[in-house]
């Protein structure tokens, strides 16, 4: 007898399972494209240096930073995919620096441009962005994607709930920024994904455990991605931690901070991801000494082990 989980069947709503049951057991995969944005808190707009802890290559395949075209990097990306994975469909997934921060009419000759190569084989757009980088006519742009038969998910740092945090971490957007822009996505098809860093030294465990309630009030929210901290080379925080080493998350920490997250959530969201993992040439801490694949089986196992329940301690807001 096996558990659950050796049937695939996990304690939370992972992606996984969405896209297998979404595209009928196709094998669907995303495609990473660098269009060569850059990002208003880097090129002056709003800052420089970007966020304390961003180093733009730590979360980029090295394919797409050496590809010099967006049809190279699909090209080569959709051939590795089906190569190694036996992938079938895609979703072409604009994901380093600020994918909207350009002229709408820019963007969509981007889009275009990447959605124009195999057509009969790709099922989405992904475009992961800054909230204080959309508006009502880039939202307009990403929905006619959607009367192409796309299903289109579009992606917003929300990193930390607490302002004070996205101040001290040099974010440049305030957390009332993306509140604006999730209520500009309030009645739209827009598959709207959020992404969360767990571990800043001076959030609290209770802190953090508040998230889930800032997600769940947000019911245009679908997906979720939820990520440990990285200490990664070419970041700010990379240079205070060398300097001045502060806690980080240990897999047994992170996993057990999971643990008590997961049933706080609304049962409906997907879960795209529990964790992050840069590139070990750029990763200073936490090096768990694993591989992607070994982190998700740890996490998985474990969740599983102590009877975890995504929505089991979750109240809906009256």
């Amino acid at each position: 007898m096996g558990t659950p989980l050796d049937f695939g069947v996990k304690p939370y709503n992972y992606y996984g399972a969405y896209l297998k049951k979404k595209y009928e057991g196709k094998r669907v995969f995303k495609i990473i494209v660098d269009g060569g944005f850059t990002c208003p808190n880097r090129d002056g707009s709003k800052g420089y240096g970007g966020c304390s802890y961003c180093n733009v290559d730590s979360f980029t395949p090295e394919l797409s930073r050496k590809g010099p075209t967006i049809r190279e990097q699909i090209e080569k990306g959709m051939e590795r995919a089906i190569n190694g994975y036996a992938a079938e469909k895609f979703i072409i997934y604009f994901q380093p620096n600020t994918n909207t921060y350009a002229p709408t009419h820019y963007l969509k000759m981007m889009y275009d441009e990447a959605l124009s190569i195999a057509p009969e084989n790709v099922v989405g757009l992904s475009v992961g962005t800054r909230p204080d980088c959309i508006d009502a006519e880039k939202v307009a742009l990403l929905e006619s994607y959607i009367d192409r038969g796309l299903d289109v998910d579009l992606e917003m740092g929300m990193e930390s709930v607490y302002n004070d945090t996205l101040l001290r971490i040099n974010r440049g957007c305030t957390h009332e920024e993306l509140e604006t822009a999730l209520n500009l996505v309030q009645d739209s098809p827009l598959d709207v994904c959020v992404h969360t860093i767990f571990g800043f030294p001076w959030e609290t465990r209770e802190m953090m455990l508040k998230y889930a309630d800032e997600i769940n009030r947000f019911p245009q929210i679908k997906f979720a991605k939820l990520h440990h901290l990285h200490i990664v080379e070419g970041s700010i925080m990379g240079v205070q931690y060398k300097r001045n080493p502060f806690p980080v998350f240990s897999i047994a920490e992170y996993t057990d901070f999971l643990a008590e997250f997961i049933p706080l959530l609304r049962p409906d969201i997907v879960l795209q991801r529990l964790f992050g993992l840069a590139d070990y040439d750029l990763l200073i801490a936490p090096n768990w000494g694993l591989k992607k694949a070994e982190i998700q089986t740890y996490i998985d196992k474990e969740l599983e082990r102590r009877g975890v329940l995504q929505g089991a301690n979750y109240e809906a807001l009256v």
